[in-house]
């Protein structure tokens, strides 16, 4: 008898807690509704601790369970309350997982520090918005019954969907980030993408709010405990069923020059910058040729594994965004210096500004992908084809210049984005498609799902020095490798100051280097995987998803409003 009294025990307590949230009003349920969202953060990297999410949507549950509508008044009144919960919900998550932003106005703290409360505090207001409407959204179908956590899910998948395109797009920190700490987790993003993920992760989340219910609580428990079954399930047996295997005859040498931001453009500098670029790539396995430097060697480096041979006839070189602190085409000097460095064989692939037209004054400026060979020749260039407002160029430039406002890029009137996305071929190794620093957090953009367009592998040349060591760059490479393991490329990451990383294409960690540190990453390039369902797809198997979930909350909405009819 008294394992019942114990389960009746903590039935009371989870009802009392409900109660209590349910009933709150004013300051008191603001603060909660902050805190809840604010909770939901340590899900995120570097905490990676999903663990919150069982708390931090419940609470939500029960606080729109809570909202207080007049049937009398028009329907954007009658939403209005729940508009400001999943609002303040928003402002909460936004500001504790965003507050790093700040720290890129620090770099030029003179021209930019002002603008502090807008990266910290108006960016996530603006964010918060899309959670507001999501809340708004399933309020209009919410019911007395469990299924109205479906309500809420399909809710956030559909507005974190809009906020992934709409506005240029900044789809950083998605809810269903908070479902993926590690690759084992990573994997159902293969089916349904990061979008699918947060369909899932909401109605997972939430399902301890529904633990009191007395109308369809069972059936919906199930599903969600289904739903977490397969979640782990499936990132098993893809991890047990795939193992790494790398490429033959081709090797990778990553390079992580860790130059501070506030050098990273310095004209004193630009020689001492080069030069680190070159010293790392002329070490190849040498860990005292850099004093302080770091040399992450892959296992078969030492060891045979499948594919691997030493030594390779190719290695690829990959220096991170930007790599050169000059215009590259206007110094031949420095063409010859590579072409010194590069031996037999290797290829180096680097981030560079690339200009057309006679200045920098005049002409047009991109963040670019330089592929150059053995000889010193730029064989292929890339071009980043979406660019980080008010980062890399300003929108409304004329009218927002009149108020002070410039870009943080040192660069005048800002990039201009690439034409087109494309892979590039290489001799020798298999090709690979450059995605220029957050170019890589939108994998609804990336065409790989075909024999034309898949390439063998993605490289993401970034420069997060602007974060310094917060949680940006923790966050940043945990988007990097969800895009990577949704379309089942490998990932090859030369980040500035870090995170530099070498992965598979299912998220495993084949080489990586710390943030803050300087070296290199000696690795054999893994082998692509097949084309996954979401690479084939696209969204399509996540608005299934969607249209299934949004079905079953309207169809208990209408029930409940039969009955009370």
């Amino acid at each position: 008898m008294a394992q019942p009294d114990r389960r009746e025990h903590d039935a009371s307590l989870l009802e009392r807690l409900a109660g209590w949230v349910l009933l709150l009003e004013g300051w008191r349920r603001v603060v909660l509704t902050i805190a809840a969202g604010a909770l939901c953060t340590f899900a995120l990297p570097p905490y990676n601790f999903p663990a919150v999410g069982f708390v931090g949507f419940p609470l939500l549950v029960w606080l729109l369970d809570g909202v207080v509508v007049d049937p009398g008044r028009s329907l954007i009144r009658r939403m209005a309350p729940a508009f400001v919960t999943g609002w303040l919900f928003g402002f909460g998550y936004f500001v504790a997982g965003l507050w790093w932003l700040g720290a890129a106005m620090l770099v030029d703290a003179a021209a930019f520090a002002v603008f502090i409360p807008l990266a910290v505090l108006g960016l996530p207001a603006i964010l918060a918005i899309y959670y507001g409407l999501a809340a708004a959204l399933a309020r209009l179908v919410w019911s007395d019954s469990a299924l109205r956590i479906f309500a809420l899910a399909g809710a956030f998948a559909l507005f974190e969907y809009l906020r992934a395109i709409l506005f240029t797009g900044f789809p950083w920190n998605e809810i269903g980030v908070m479902a993926a700490p590690a690759p084992l987790l990573m994997q159902t993003s293969s089916l349904i993408g990061v979008h699918g993920l947060t369909l899932l992760a909401v109605i997972v989340f939430s399902s301890p709010a529904i633990l009191i219910d007395r109308r369809g609580r069972g059936p919906v428990l199930v599903v969600a405990a289904a739903l977490l079954t397969f979640h782990l399930g499936f990132g098993l047996w893809r991890l047990q069923t795939h193992p790494t295997e790398f490429v033959e005859n081709v090797r990778l040498r990553v390079v992580q020059p860790n130059i501070e931001q506030s050098q990273k453009w310095a004209v004193n500098q630009a020689e001492t910058i080069f030069e680190r670029h070159i010293s790392l790539t002329e070490a190849r396995n040498d860990t005292a040729a850099i004093p302080g430097a770091t040399i992450a060697l892959s296992p078969d480096t030492t060891a045979p594994t499948t594919g691997a041979m030493s030594p390779p006839p190719q290695t690829l070189v990959v220096w991170p965004e930007s790599s050169f602190p000059f215009l590259l085409t206007e110094r031949p000097d420095a063409i010859a210096r590579i072409a010194e460095t590069l031996q037999p064989n290797e290829t180096l692939i680097a981030g560079a500004a690339r200009i057309e037209g006679p200045d920098i004054e005049t002409s047009r400026v991109y963040n670019s992908v330089y592929v150059i060979d053995d000889e010193g020749e730029i064989v292929a260039a890339r071009d980043k084809t979406h660019l980080v407002p008010f980062g890399e160029y300003l929108p409304f430039q004329e009218f927002l210049e009149g108020f002070g406002l410039t870009q943080l890029a040192e660069m005048p009137g800002g990039f201009s984005a690439g034409a087109a996305r494309a892979k590039v071929s290489l001799d020798g190794a298999p090709s690979f498609l450059p995605l220029i620093c957050y170019e890589i957090i939108f994998p609804g953009e990336i065409d790989v799902g075909t024999a034309e367009t898949r390439p063998g592998f993605l490289v993401n040349d970034t420069n997060d020095a602007w974060y310094g060591a917060t949680p940006g760059p923790y966050q940043h490479l945990r988007l990097a490798e969800l895009t990577s393991v949704a379309v089942g490329l490998p990932l090859v990451r030369s980040a500035n100051t870090g995170i530099s990383v070498v992965n598979d294409a299912y998220g495993r960690q084949i080489g990586g280097l710390a943030l803050g540190s300087t070296g290199t990453i000696e690795v054999g390039l893994p082998r692509a995987g097949a084309a996954t369902l979401f690479a084939r797809f696209g969204s399509l198997p996540f608005w299934l998803a969607f249209l299934v979930t949004w079905m079953a909350a309207v169809v208990s909405r209408l029930r409940m409003r039969a009955r009370i009819d």
